[in-house]
């Protein structure tokens, strides 16, 4: 039988947890953050590096993009203001899902804190979307109401949206550990044809300011990759027989059906008129990213696939940077660093 469990306690002087007795969830802390004495090393190596990428949206010089909008193929420009929609809906989102939905409930502080971390910058994406619009849109508020007014968009934010709910309404030990693989699915595929789109821009020369802003965002997302990541990870040490065939193959669904609601998106986007994308190369995109997440919390791949466009990891990686998004390794970011090895 499930464990049920309430909301951790913030106050709680009567605590006599020690740090060996500490539990990604489930545990009783004391409500107190010490930065020296921590249980997931990985926690504060990634506070480390999240601090370090620490950036803002007015860094990032749009001026041109307000004129290459302009001029846009018809295409282009819905493809543009989709996805800007999209991301949107899924920042403010992921805002709240983080607060509110995951980190009442994991019971190590150096974890809460890397969480409040991320909290900030899905807002920080946020406010980089609305330079974006801002400098582009005659109408800012029709990007905005796209997620209520494009069927497409409202159909996946939708089941997006009703996972998490789900999830959060029903609060037992598995269901708090599938909001884990939920997390790492949503920071690791339902992004990713809106970001490769709008790389897709870049490359063909236009929008270069949104494509460095998406660079930004997307160095973000890795590190939020790697939290659930090493969550998930953490949490099977702890609880291995919560990780049962049942529990994987709840997590495969999730996976095959963000590769379909993501596949579909990115079809609808494209609509086979972006140069590069057919609908094929998308799928099988996604489904890579699928394979890659899956093995990064120990599960065998679903789909066997190759990267069908190696060129978007390149074109997302910084000058003074090397990368390899997909297999979690990155080093040499141009605002702090992160070695894989310390997680």
């Amino acid at each position: 039988m499930d464990g049920r469990f309430n909301k951790k306690i913030i106050y709680n002087p009567k605590s006599t947890e020690s740090l060996n007795d500490r539990r990604t969830f489930g545990g009783n802390p004391d409500g107190m953050l010490n930065f020296t004495k921590a249980k997931y090393q990985w926690a504060l190596n990634l506070w480390d590096t999240m601090e370090g990428n620490t950036w803002f949206p007015k860094e990032v010089q749009m001026t041109g993009d307000a004129k290459d909008y302009k001029f846009l193929a018809p295409a282009e420009k819905r493809m543009y203001d989709l996805v800007l929609a999209q991301l949107i809906f899924m920042d403010s989102l992921q805002t709240n899902n983080i607060m509110d939905n995951m980190n009442p409930y994991i019971t190590a502080p150096e974890i809460n804190a890397i969480l409040s971390r991320q909290a900030y910058e899905e807002a920080n994406h946020s406010k980089s979307y609305a330079v974006m619009v801002e400098s582009i849109s005659d109408n800012t508020d029709e990007i905005y109401d796209m997620w209520k007014t494009d069927p497409m968009l409202q159909k996946k934010n939708d089941f997006i949206a009703k996972i998490f709910s789900n999830l959060g309404e029903d609060l037992t030990d598995e269901n708090i550990v599938l909001s884990m693989f939920a997390n790492q699915v949503l920071e690791g595929m339902y992004f990713y044809a809106g970001f490769a789109a709008m790389y897709a821009l870049g490359k063909s020369g236009k929008m270069l300011g949104s494509s460095q802003m998406i660079r930004f965002i997307q160095r973000d997302e890795i590190t939020h990759l790697l939290l659930f990541q090493n969550l998930i990870n953490s949490t099977r040490l702890e609880r291995p027989e919560l990780f049962t065939a049942e529990l994987e193959e709840k997590v495969r669904k999730m996976v095959r059906d963000a590769v379909e609601i993501e596949s579909e998106w990115g079809t609808y986007i494209t609509q086979g008129q972006i140069l590069g994308f057919t609908d094929g190369i998308i799928k099988q995109y996604i489904q890579y990213l699928g394979d890659r997440r899956l093995e990064a919390v120990g599960y065998k791949p679903e789909y066997n696939v190759k990267h069908p466009i190696p060129w978007v990891d390149g074109y997302a990686s910084f000058n003074d940077q090397r990368t390899n998004f997909f297999e979690g390794n990155v080093v040499n970011y141009s605002k702090g660093s992160l070695d894989f090895d310390d997680f």
